[in-house]
């Protein structure tokens, strides 16, 4: 009698797929990630050694850009797509704009790169840099031709350090860009926090390092002339939870929406109710369709309280409240609230800001720090 096969019990096999799954899936990211750097380091050797041939011809005019040009002609016949010559202009500036801040990386990629049959190994990929908290090429080339958009050397620094550290796609990179993150995150800090972002990031060790002003919610789809209540607000930002956490941070976690509880036979709401894995506390938001007011101020004070007292558990930080609103005046907050209030009232907005305006503000902020006003 012919013996059957022995099939693995429904566990058994379920644990086989996982292992299986986690394996291929883990392949194909070390692939695609090798794949990235290897491009990454070679679009900049190319750049560097378009720039010290064209520092070679440096007496004839407008040697440069017909060199370019001429590149991209044969590039392109004999590769194809990739080397155009706007794609080969990238490469010289990301050489000329990444050469000084990292001389190891382009010392290793041209040893590799010049062993034309010996392939880049994995333990080559990732050179440390003289500064450990800064990626060395952690991205794919497509985040650093928008990084190259970015004039500011210390804005640029900011958004890459955030974008390989928090895994952003080219398209959050651009709503970054777009909102103003580091323009926002700076104007809420002092000069060394500002100079902190450029070095480090968006680091967050008190509450205040999580706020920004405005708060840029143009992914609800609200119109801002129509006419919306407070429900409608909070709906559209269930809605698009997603984009909500992105636009409030590092660390949030979604717990409750109208968190209700009790007080003395009273019912209270609190619109909105999240948890901060990297401050270790809660964070309350209220939303507010007018300008603040001190009874509202009063209202979060009291949630706070709440929440400290019968939430918390004695091994967490103290409760955050956030008001969000259309207008404050910080006349109004800072007669109401102590100074070591746990409270924030920040302004939101339905639409993308003006980086320009924005920029313009930090500008004087930055004046203003450096001549003591």
């Amino acid at each position: 009698m012919k013996k059957q096969p022995v099939v693995a019990t429904a566990p058994e096999f379920g644990s086989l797929v996982a292992e299986l799954r986690s394996l291929i899936r883990t392949a194909r990211h070390t692939v695609a990630t090798t794949v990235n750097t290897l491009q990454v380091m070679t679009n900049f050797e190319i750049g560097r050694r378009i720039v010290e041939h064209e520092q070679q011809g440096a007496e004839r005019a407008g040697y440069g850009e017909l060199l370019v040009q001429t590149l991209a002609e044969q590039l392109t016949e004999e590769f194809g797509r990739g080397f155009s010559k706007r794609n080969l202009e990238y490469m010289r500036r990301f050489y000329l704009d990444y050469a000084d801040r990292l001389p190891r990386i382009a010392q290793k990629a041209s040893a590799q790169l010049n062993t034309r049959d010996i392939p880049l190994q994995p333990s080559e990929q990732s050179v440390t840099h003289q500064n450990p908290q800064k990626p060395s090429f952690a991205l794919s080339w497509s985040h650093y031709v928008l990084l190259l958009t970015i004039r500011n050397p210390e804005e640029r620094s900011f958004y890459e350090i955030e974008a390989a550290r928090s895994g952003w796609s080219v398209p959050e990179l651009k709503r970054q860009l777009a909102s103003a993150l580091y323009e926002r995150l700076a104007l809420s800090r002092d000069a060394k926090g500002v100079r902190q972002l450029a070095d480090e990031g968006h680091v967050i060790v008190k509450p205040e390092d999580m706020l920004k002003e405005p708060y840029v919610l143009e992914f609800l789809g609200l119109d801002e002339k129509a006419g919306y209540s407070e429900s409608d607000l909070e709906t559209a930002i269930i809605d698009q939870l997603e984009h909500f956490l992105l636009e409030l941070g590092k660390g949030f976690l979604f717990e409750a929406r109208q968190k209700r509880f009790t007080f003395d036979e009273d019912h209270f709401f609190v619109d909105l109710v999240f948890y901060n894995r990297l401050l270790r506390c809660y964070v309350i938001i209220d939303l507010k369709l007018d300008k603040l007011s001190h009874q509202d101020l009063g209202q979060m004070q009291m949630y706070v309280n709440y929440f400290d007292r019968f939430v918390k558990t004695s091994d967490e930080n103290p409760t955050i409240g956030i008001l969000l609103c259309k207008r404050k005046k910080e006349a109004i907050v800072e007669l109401t609230l102590p100074d070591d209030a746990n409270i924030h009232a920040r302004e939101y907005q339905l639409y993308l800001p003006s980086k320009e305006l924005l920029r313009r503000k930090l500008l004087d902020w930055v004046r203003a720090q450096e001549t003591g006003r």
